[in-house]
């Protein structure tokens, strides 16, 4: 079937199971050829192929709501909808969003890129319907693993309390990001291996009634027997007990099955859960047979032999620096522990864990729970270091003021994919922390110039008794410096001059460091001296340094990858009308809105964060005799 025709997924209802074998096939080599050059969310796709179909068969998309929980699984729905033809522009600048975008389509009703979302906002819709008098299907799909999320388990208690009319479809593929780990986790694999649930209620309650002579008392009590029986056959107890009616396990790739357990949900009133078995990477051989779901997000590569294509040169990662850092300092301080929520591949812990496996708690999606976990760990004296995609540590914020920096906690956190992250757009770029971080008491919050100085602050930040402090670090490569063999700590709070000037002050951390050199260099040709500093301490302040540049009048511009709203270089404001000082000060970052996604290059140009603005700004904040001069 030629995809790039599809505009509505409607014609769905007139095809045989035959048909749609095909198409599952077509869909599949679809994915798996773009995807190849473009990168994405390959294996979570693959496995929902049919699920998609046979969810746009029963139900009526847009009248009926899909909601979509993460979102990294819906291409196909996105195929049906009409938007085969920007394939090619996937996660691209301009081009078409990794998730679900409400812009994009209005088969997009609910926009998400983090897990555990999808049942709260079911509920909500859910409420909004029955206020109206309308009555279309309400239908959240939501994965195993992102069912392990508070929030997740919070809307089921809810919908479950209300007896709202929605269905629920539990996508369960054993794996989320990474192996799913957890009691849920656990009681889901019963239920995987204890058949069909439903169909042994009605096989109990068939022959209950049908057994002579004690047929009419039988017949009284197989309600209550069949009831009691759920018990011994189990699987969906759990949910039914919060006020769900279970049907399944449904084999995920067998329309026939899809079907009828669909249709079924359909028509039951109340509150539904569609167990569904898939198989994360069916269809494609090298994503299908991978234990630790390297397929889970991929950039490009060959389709032959599932090859990634990516630069064999290329430094090591962020991510891998500071655990193989976390590591060494393991060897030798046995308090050390390592905390992540469901990230042990994304922040690279795999050898953290094959080391020190009693000392990483992969504690699933459930980065609150992460947080406090940590601050108990604090309070006995252990060193855990928590390693935290920035964005979701923003799940975490009160447990980060309430628990762990209101106590004067040790805990470490490793802010990973600090930044803008490019790819996956506005849902995970890094660009809050530094606002929300910064304005928390007791906390320290440091980024490191390079991968040296960044193994430099992980010793640091273990010799540190003093309090919270968190290490931010960007998503991709370091710049390939040479790495010292010997660690040594950096006093809190300091700040580096990494280029003198008598001009004008350049404040910035992190990766717009090389920005801002290369702009110091091409102005000290038209004779305009740029002092660039390293403040690699965002929270506490070098403060000695900043009282001898503005005691000299020199003009500040910031520049930062992080909001400008409460971010740096709100701070350098705030300690100038502290002090009632006179200096200018210039401030260039994110501004105030969502940056969706393209390469970081494109996004800092389309933002301004760009060599040719800071010289832009410098000019406009030193004195006009100067630039004549």
């Amino acid at each position: 079937m030629d995809l790039y025709k599809i505009k509505e997924p409607s014609f769905l209802k007139e095809m045989s199971i035959g048909q749609l074998e095909e198409l599952s096939l077509d869909m599949r080599k679809f994915l798996i050829e773009n995807l190849s050059g473009t990168g994405g969310h390959l294996g979570a796709n693959l496995g929902v192929v049919e699920l998609t179909l046979a969810l746009h068969r029963v139900f009526e998309s847009p009248k009926d709501r899909l909601l979509f929980d993460v979102g990294h699984q819906s291409y196909i729905h996105k195929i049906l909808t009409g938007r085969a033809g920007r394939f090619d522009t996937l996660r691209k600048y301009n081009g078409l969003c990794g998730f679900p975008k409400r812009n994009e389509s209005e088969h997009d009703t609910w926009e998400t890129g983090h897990s555990s979302t999808s049942l709260s906002a079911a509920m909500g819709m859910a409420i909004a319907r029955d206020l109206r008098k309308e009555s279309h299907s309400i239908v959240p799909i939501i994965g195993d693993g992102a069912l392990t999320g508070g929030m997740a388990l919070e809307a089921l208690n809810h919908i479950g309390d209300e007896k709202k009319n929605v269905t629920v479809i539990l996508n369960d593929n054993e794996m989320s990001i990474a192996r799913n780990v957890g009691a849920l986790h656990g009681a889901l694999g019963r239920m995987r291996s204890a058949g069909k649930y439903n169909r042994a209620k009605d096989d109990l309650e068939w022959i209950l009634k049908r057994i002579p002579a004690v047929g009419g008392r039988l017949a009284q009590a197989a309600e209550r027997l069949k009831d009691s029986m759920k018990y011994f056959v189990l699987p969906g107890m759990f949910f039914e007990e919060l006020g769900f009616t279970y049907y399944g396990p449904v084999d995920g790739h067998d329309y026939q099955d899809l079907f009828e357990n669909l249709n079924y949900a359909k028509k039951t009133s109340g509150p539904v859960i569609v167990h569904v078995i898939t198989q994360k990477g069916k269809g494609y051989h090298p994503a299908e047979t991978d234990k630790k779901d390297k397929w889970h997000g991929v950039g490009p590569y060959k389709i032959e032999s599932g090859e990634k294509i990516k630069p064999t040169d290329a430094p090591p990662a962020w991510s891998e620096v500071i655990s193989e850092t976390l590591r060494k300092e393991a060897r030798v301080d046995k308090r050390v522990v390592a905390i992540t929520p469901a990230m042990v591949l994304g922040s690279k812990l795999e050898k953290f864990g094959e080391e020190f496996p009693d000392r990483l708690f992969d504690v699933g999606i459930a980065e609150q729970h992460a947080t406090t976990l940590s601050a108990g760990l604090a309070t006995q004296g252990m060193k855990p270091f928590l390693a935290i995609y920035s964005t979701f540590l923003q799940r975490g914020y009160d447990q980060v003021i309430h628990d762990v920096a209101r106590q004067n906690l040790n805990v470490i956190f490793g802010v990973d994919r600090a930044g803008l992250v490019g790819a996956d757009g506005e849902t995970h770029q890094g660009v809050f922390d530094v606002a929300f971080l910064r304005s928390v008491p007791n906390m320290v919050v440091a980024m490191p110039k390079d991968e040296n100085e960044g193994q430099y602050l992980v010793h640091t930040a273990v010799s540190y008794d003093d309090g919270p402090i968190a290490i931010r670090y960007p998503r991709g490569n370091g710049l390939g410096v040479e790495m010292s063999k010997e660690l040594k700590t950096i006093p809190i709070g300091s700040w580096e001059v990494l280029k003198e000037g008598t001009d004008v002050v350049i404040l910035t951390f992190g990766t717009t460091i090389p920005m801002a050199l290369a702009a110091s260099e091409r102005l000290s040709k038209e004779g305009i001296s740029v002092r660039v500093v390293n403040a690699r301490f965002i929270k506490p302040m070098d403060e000695a340094m900043l009282h001898d540049i503005m005691k000299n009048k020199l003009p500040i511009l910031t520049v930062e990858e992080s909001v400008l709203q409460g971010g740096f270089g709100s701070s350098v404001l705030e300690f100038k009308e502290e002090h009632n000082y006179l200096s200018w000060v210039n401030r260039l970052g994110i501004p105030d809105r969502f940056i969706e996604h393209g390469s970081v290059p494109e996004l800092w140009e389309e933002i301004g964060l760009t060599e040719d603005n800071v010289i832009k700004n410098i000019k406009e904040i030193i004195p006009e005799k100067k630039q004549r001069a």
